[in-house]
């Protein structure tokens, strides 16, 4: 990435922290954009405020950077909070902030990245791709979004490429505000099938490959950054045990798994 400009919305915290320094780190010039400045400065990375709800602000940053050749859209989040709990309209401003915002960064860094062939990198979520209890318009957001990336990459062709990251549970300085404490953290780690949710570093490190020459033929994919996912409710809520399987020769898929009522 030595020699290339990247922008990183959401870049000074948590997961876009760890995005914005693997591209510092992959030798990129990196600009991270948010309402707020980090609380320490981050190595190799430039602070530049913006307000990404703002589309005239958010046209005039993009107009005036000499060159861009990566977009990182991963500004977003959301507070838990069931639909009833509020009116609609606090549920249009998480919709608005991870679906509308990247569209209007994207549409403002076009001419850009057209010029550099470059790509548009999606920080996509695992709640966009299943039901999302206490977060369902943020998970509606992230769904829309990778739909709309893989729109894009159609439409945008061959000068922009464009992906999206579909991330699973990453532990951030505000993970216990989700998982708990220390107790909390390792019985989440315990649903993951590598045993560990993942880091900033770990988002980072994908985000620069598709960003990167070594994807120059990945477009309109979503990467799956989930740690192997989640293992199956059923699989531990069912009767029969590893022992029975064994007997009855339904192990390691030799039964039919129709009988099973499986797909």
């Amino acid at each position: 990435m030595r020699g290339r400009t990247v922008v990183v919305t959401g870049g000074t915290r948590g997961v876009g922290a760890g995005i914005a320094q693997a591209f510092a780190q992959a030798g990129a010039r990196v600009l991270a954009c948010a309402r707020r400045p980090p609380e320490q400065p981050l190595d190799g990375v430039e602070f530049a405020p913006l307000d990404l709800r703002d589309p005239p602000a958010v046209r005039a940053f993009f107009a005036a950077l000499p060159r861009l050749d990566a977009l990182v859209n991963n500004a977003g989040g959301t507070p838990y909070r069931r639909l009833t709990d509020a009116d609609a309209e606090r549920h249009a401003r998480v919709v608005e902030l991870n679906l509308v915002t990247p569209l209007t960064a994207s549409l403002a860094a076009y001419d850009h990245l057209r010029r550099a062939r470059g790509s548009v990198v999606m920080i996509g979520s695992v709640s966009g791709g299943r039901p999302s209890p206490g977060s369902a318009a943020y998970g509606a957001a992230k769904a829309g979004l990778a739909n709309l990336a893989a729109s894009m990459a159609v439409e945008w062709a061959p000068e922009v490429r464009v992906n999206t990251l579909v991330v699973g549970m990453v532990r951030t300085e505000l993970s216990h505000l989700h998982y708990g404490g220390p107790d909390g953290l390792a019985a989440v780690s315990r649903t993951v099938p590598l045993g560990r949710l993942a880091t900033p570093s770990d988002v980072g490190a994908a985000a620069v490959f598709l960003a990167s020459d070594a994807a120059a033929y990945i477009s309109g994919a979503s990467l799956l950054v989930h740690g192997g996912g989640e293992r199956p409710a059923f699989l531990d809520a069912g009767t029969v045990n590893k022992e029975d399987r064994k007997e009855d020769g339904r192990e390691d898929g030799k039964e039919d798994r129709r009988q099973g009522g499986l797909g």
